[in-house]
């Protein structure tokens, strides 16, 4: 009988001070099992710019928004500046309705509960706001036809802001939701701090 060996990198605490690590963690392992495509999540695009730097030259990097409008109405939280950046280095930037949020969260704000979308987000931040973001990108850049459902994918996210969570992950379409894989847990903060939950958003 067979195994696997693969290590999983615990950070003492979540946050943008493991951004740099987390990426190297993805790079790393990206370059171990032969994978070409890596997901990152940014809001102002500083993340995005960070991993275009560190691995637009050698993988399929697509870096992945909030939706216009997410904080308010009619704005882009990704700056010029940073989309510029990481456009110049070849990546793709995918800005889309999440996956876990659009038409589930305009029903929770309007009328005071919650729905499926959001249960899904809530279950998977048991495991880390980082997890939870994974997953969703994985639905979101499969749909957008930017990944396969039959290839893995490294996806990379955080807490807030930066990146302190990478994942292995074979993709799935939002109708094919349940078909998702958590292949490997690369690196994400230790549950025992305190902070390893983070607001909703």
């Amino acid at each position: 009988m067979s195994e696997i060996t693969a290590t999983t990198v615990y950070f003492d605490e979540p946050g943008p001070a493991n951004t740099s690590r987390t990426l190297e963690i993805a790079r790393r392992r990206a370059a171990e099992l032969g994978i070409h495509t890596i997901l990152v999540a940014t809001t102002s695009g500083a993340t995005g710019a960070q991993a275009a730097r560190m691995l637009a030259q050698d993988f399929n990097l697509i870096v992945i928004t909030h939706s216009a409008g997410f904080r308010e109405p009619n704005t882009q939280e990704l700056t010029p500046q940073n989309r510029a950046a990481i456009e110049a280095t070849g990546a793709t930037i995918l800005t889309c309705q999440h996956a876990f949020g659009g038409m589930g969260r305009a029903v929770r704000k309007k009328l005071g509960t919650y729905e499926l979308e959001e249960i899904i987000a809530y279950t998977l931040r048991n495991f880390s706001e980082g997890v939870k973001v994974c997953a969703e990108m994985a639905v979101m850049a499969a749909d957008a036809g930017l990944v396969r459902t039959d290839e893995p994918c490294i996806a990379v996210a955080g807490t807030g802001h930066g990146a302190d969570t990478a994942l292995v992950m074979l993709p799935a379409n939002a109708q094919a939701f349940f078909d998702l894989r958590v292949v490997e847990f690369l690196c994400l903060p230790s549950p025992w701090h305190p902070a390893f939950h983070a607001s909703d958003v």
